[in-house]
């Protein structure tokens, strides 16, 4: 549910029979869970509430649908937004595939990004899952714009779950690269400065890929070990620039698929 005008969204729904292990897992509430796509190095996170079994899931990708559904349905968890931190040039996102099986679940974008889905966010909103009634007890991600790697960058806080989904914009001693979808490493820098190094050191950092075998971070870690963030804004800029890196393989397929939520239209 999204507080910012989103309320009618979400219905309270009855919980489902649990097993005793998947009860055991569920029994000290909400949870993440992250998954891996081996190909582009992707994570793919599945964040639930533990009370009603509302869940979310963020940077699904199409090649692994069949996994995400079979995991949700073995954890009893009922789908209510893909959401992706922006338009993906890497993967094609699953996001189109899930709304088709279950269609009571929504897309979820930035406003920014240009790509088609359900729900359009911007800076400052805030999603809902878990108890309509109880407002103290529901699951909240703050979504916080952080353009640079693409312009229609979202970075999403779950303050209570001490944890933030940086998508590509900063990941585990590195960063999102900034030379194509309108990128820029002068703004990049600044997002991961302002929107992400400001949260608490102790916060974990789940990022949108790894292609080095970490899983994740934390905000204290990443401003003191991540080699790019602890160069000057100048430098840092300097640095972003010189790179030199391959062009996507994926990217004229992906970029189009995603902007149509990973659905392209019959040709």
């Amino acid at each position: 549910m999204f507080i910012r005008s989103l309320n009618h969204f979400v219905k309270k729904s009855s919980n489902t029979c649990l097993s005793i292990e998947i009860r055991r897992a569920l029994s000290n509430g909400s949870f993440v869970r992250q998954l891996f796509e081996q190909e582009t190095s992707t994570y793919t996170y599945i964040v639930a509430d533990g009370k009603t079994k509302d869940a979310l899931i963020i940077d699904p990708v199409i090649t692994t649908v069949a996994r995400d559904m079979q995991l949700l349905k073995q954890l009893g968890l009922r789908l209510r937004y893909a959401i992706n931190t922006h338009i993906h040039a890497d993967h094609i996102t699953g996001s189109g595939r899930l709304k088709a099986l279950l269609p009571d679940c929504q897309s979820v974008i930035s406003k920014t990004s240009g790509g088609k889905a359900d729900i359009y966010i911007e800076d400052g909103d805030e999603i809902e899952i878990g108890d309509i009634d109880d407002k103290n007890q529901r699951l909240i991600l703050e979504c916080r714009s952080t353009p640079g790697h693409t312009n229609g960058c979202m970075t999403f806080v779950w303050h209570k779950g001490s944890s933030v989904f940086t998508g590509d914009c900063l990941l585990i001693r590195g960063c999102g690269r900034t030379d194509f979808q309108q990128g820029s490493p002068d703004a990049i820098y600044t997002s991961i400065r302002k929107c992400i190094f400001t949260l608490p050191d102790h916060f974990i950092v789940y990022p949108g890929h790894d292609y080095t075998g970490q899983t994740t971070s934390t905000v204290g870690e990443e401003k003191k070990y991540n080699t790019r963030l602890t160069k000057s804004h100048e430098d840092f800029v300097a640095f972003m620039k010189e790179l030199k890196l391959s062009y996507p393989k994926q990217i004229d397929k992906a970029v189009p698929s995603n902007l149509l939520c990973g659905l392209l239209p019959d040709p």
